[in-house]
């Protein structure tokens, strides 16, 4: 989606680095990311939503800013933080409302719920709720790709709280061994649970971590969406040439609590303003309305279509059904004659 456009802006002409499409998908993705999970937390609230609820509100533009740097035959592994990456892609927002009510119609037919979304289509290989488990996961998807010689990649979110673990470390080494197509990405909003990165690592600088296995490391302001296209569309030309691997820290920041449950008393009202200042969406739309992109009509009009969208989705989801019992055992098992004897 990268291109020089001239745009003329009042009386002068201004160049931009993006397209107008480009700039218009970042302000309509990212608004429904946001309002999205607004509504969600507004559900929990209600026990509309039971289990666990992870809200992405703050972090749009680390999912909309790689989506416009990469191509819809890349795929695309996350944690349970997973509502937002998929409505980037294009996945329905009915289907995700509807699985995060646990209904028939969701992404994973009411199976996973919110920590499990999931939808092929757009080669979104889910979001998982074990800490850190995804990042061999997706040097595994990033694998098979390679070994179908085909020229795709594997984009693999982390928290800044995975890379404590194992997996973490291994799926880097093997990674960087085989020279697999994947970038690596640790969304490091700060807190991971509820602990800042300070009081659980002797590193800080999170992307120094991937500098231990010789992989290309580097920090990106992903408060920014422009910032975060171009040091992803950056690893993508280096998975895609066959180098290997590129570790990521997108620097960017939760206004919510960890889940839900959390109250987020580990920080202060003062932190979270100064942040919110820095706003992903509210920099997109300065820059829309400086270079004329678009009319303060044109985006409010957006808005008004993305509250109907999501309106339409609550109200799929409302009326949706449950699953019937029966599906428990559908989809967990398959079924093989043994014995099976590799060839």
């Amino acid at each position: 989606m990268t291109e020089e456009l001239e745009v003329e802006a009042g009386n002068r002409t201004t160049e931009l680095e993006f397209s107008k499409d480009t700039y218009m998908y970042w302000f309509r993705s990212m608004m429904l990311m946001r309002r999205f999970e607004e509504k969600a937390g507004q559900l929990y609230g209600q026990q509309k939503i039971r289990g666990f609820c992870h809200l992405y509100i703050g972090q749009e533009a680390c999912a909309s800013g790689a989506v416009s740097a990469l191509t819809p035959n890349d795929k695309w592994i996350t944690a349970y933080r997973d509502h937002g990456h998929p409505l980037a892609l294009g996945t329905s927002s009915r289907a995700i409302m509807a699985e995060l009510y646990g209904k028939a119609t969701g992404t994973t037919k009411g199976k996973g719920g919110s920590m499990h979304i999931f939808d092929k289509s757009v080669n979104f290989i889910g979001g998982h709720g074990i800490v850190g488990a995804q990042v061999p996961m997706g040097a595994g998807i990033a694998f098979a790709e390679k070994y179908n010689k085909t020229n795709n990649l594997c984009m693999c979110y982390m928290g800044d709280g995975a890379v404590r673990q194992g997996a973490f470390h291994e799926a880097l080494n093997m990674a960087m061994t085989w020279k697999l197509p994947v970038v690596f990405v640790i969304e490091n909003n700060g807190y991971a649970m509820g602990t800042s990165v300070k009081r659980t690592s002797n590193v800080v600088e999170l992307y120094q971590l991937g500098e231990s296995y010789d992989i290309p490391s580097e920090p990106v302001d992903a408060m920014n969406v422009e910032a975060v296209h171009r040091a992803v569309a950056k690893a993508a030309e280096r998975a895609r040439s066959g180098a290997g691997p590129t570790l990521l820290e997108f620097r960017t920041y939760r206004y919510r609590g960890h889940s839900m449950s959390d109250p987020a008393k580990y920080r202060t009202k003062e932190e979270v303003e100064e942040y919110k200042r820095q706003d992903p969406i509210e920099q997109v739309r300065a820059t829309i309305l400086e270079k004329g992109i678009a009319t303060e009509a044109d985006l409010e009009q957006i808005e008004n279509d993305i509250k109907a969208e999501v309106a339409d989705a609550v109200e799929f989801a409302e009326n949706s059904p449950y699953p019937d019992p029966s599906e428990a055992f559908t989809e967990v098992y398959m079924e093989a004659n043994y014995p099976f004897v590799m060839e």
